[in-house]
């Protein structure tokens, strides 16, 4: 059983508690556009990680078999403490690498690129990490860490970080000075030139302690949240393949295949040129005045393709192949759509209307013309029929007006 199944809910439970407090204590955390899309970026990170994470494991697991100079006994405290340790110091390693060096910036900017700083923004993960992160682990299958140990640790490493993502939090006294903490955390997600490039523990900061990449956040200087080069998008496809467009350009033009080499282990902001200044009170979130109407629509979108991410999620592992991938690209299709939506496209209604419809027509259709059940799920009828009966109705929530182009201002 995929542990995300237990987590979702947690996780969504959690941004509704967060986002209620958030109205009353700190008014400008959270923003419904923003909000989805990085929720949209957290189902495109689980369910094509569902197809990439299996390269980085399986990597591990040969290098456990033929590399390892020991194994260390699973059921030993004292392995899963070592393990635990062994793997935050790995990503400390992975996480520097992925804002230091191109190749793998191009997979993290993904979790930097909202504006805005709460547990949403803890699910903005990309989906094309599982190609670029597992070198900086193969020292943990050398040193004899059974693949079971390295994914648990692994994952109590990912899930810890969960909680940092939140403005509502403070400074914690001398926790502050020993794990990653919202303080300290808050300064890894700034724009501000104090904030580039520092603090990258996933639980220990004493990491960066030692390391000489720590720097507290400052009581004095509003932290401005994102990066440099804007997203400007609520098209979560997009977000994840936006560096990767760059950086094939870049090396595409480079004058020669050293030159076109370098680009992808360049520096983010270029080989030998320094940070420039940005100043804070001219930086401007991404809005597009997105209507109230299209906001209600976006949600209630999002609550029809939880289930079908969770549902995914259970049967990826007993479907083939084939269908895995075609129901990837129906979610997929479902982010991108309401992402559109959520930019006021011009075409978005079309586009929304199509898809909607579409989905609605496999549910009725497919079992009864092509003996073709939904992706491992033979429901009745009555139950598809309400499903489809439902999306469709849906799209009376998406208002008739033209949607106009999106563009950028003040939120």
């Amino acid at each position: 059983m995929n542990p995300m199944l237990y987590a979702i809910p947690v996780f969504m439970a959690s941004i509704v508690i967060e986002a209620l407090i958030a109205r009353r204590r700190a008014p400008g955390a959270y923003d419904i556009p923003d909000a989805l899309t990085s929720l949209h970026f957290g189902i495109l990170s689980q369910v094509w990680g569902a197809f990439t994470r299996v390269i980085g494991f399986g990597i591990y697991v040969l290098a456990f078999e033929h590399l390892r100079v020991t194994t260390l006994p699973a059921d030993s405290v004292w392995v899963w403490v070592f393990a635990l340790l062994f793997y935050d110091f790995c990503y400390y390693w992975a996480h520097r690498a992925g804002h230091e060096i191109n190749l793998f910036w191009a997979s993290h900017q993904v979790h930097h690129s909202s504006e805005y700083y709460n547990l949403t923004t803890a699910l903005r993960q990309t989906a094309t990490g599982g190609f670029t992160s597992w070198p900086f682990y193969i020292a943990m299958a050398v040193a004899g860490v059974p693949p079971m140990v390295f994914a648990v640790v692994g994952l109590i490493d990912l899930l810890y970080q969960y909680w940092v993502h939140t403005e509502l939090v403070g400074k914690l006294g001398w926790l502050d000075r020993v794990l990653v903490t919202p303080s300290n955390h808050r300064v890894h997600h700034g724009q501000n030139d104090y904030c580039i490039d520092r603090n990258y523990g996933g639980i220990l900061i004493l990491w960066d302690r030692l390391f000489g990449t720590f720097v507290e956040e400052r009581d004095d200087e509003r932290i401005v949240y994102g990066v440099r080069k804007p997203l400007a998008s609520y098209n979560a496809a997009w977000g994840n393949l936006n560096v990767w467009s760059d950086l094939l350009r870049a090396s595409l033009a480079a004058p020669t295949p050293l030159a076109a080499l370098r680009v992808w282990f360049d520096p983010p902001q270029g080989r030998g040129v320094a940070l420039a200044h940005l100043d804070t009170s001219k930086v401007r979130r991404y809005d597009t005045g997105t209507r109230p109407a299209v906001r209600r629509y976006a949600l209630a979108q999002y609550l029809l393709l939880a289930p079908m991410v969770m549902h995914f999620l259970l049967v990826i592992d007993s479907v083939s192949a084939a269908a895995g991938i075609a129901y990837a690209l129906v979610i997929t299709a479902t982010a991108v759509g309401v992402g559109w939506a959520l930019e006021e496209r011009p075409f978005a209604r079309r586009i929304e209307m199509l898809r909607v419809g579409a989905i609605a027509a496999a549910l009725l259709l497919l079992p009864e013309l092509a003996g073709m059940d939904w992706f491992g799920w033979e429901a009745p009828l009555w139950a598809r029929a309400t499903l489809a009966v439902t999306a469709l109705a849906s799209l009376a929530l998406l208002p008739a007006a033209p949607l106009r182009s999106a563009t950028a201002g003040a939120g």
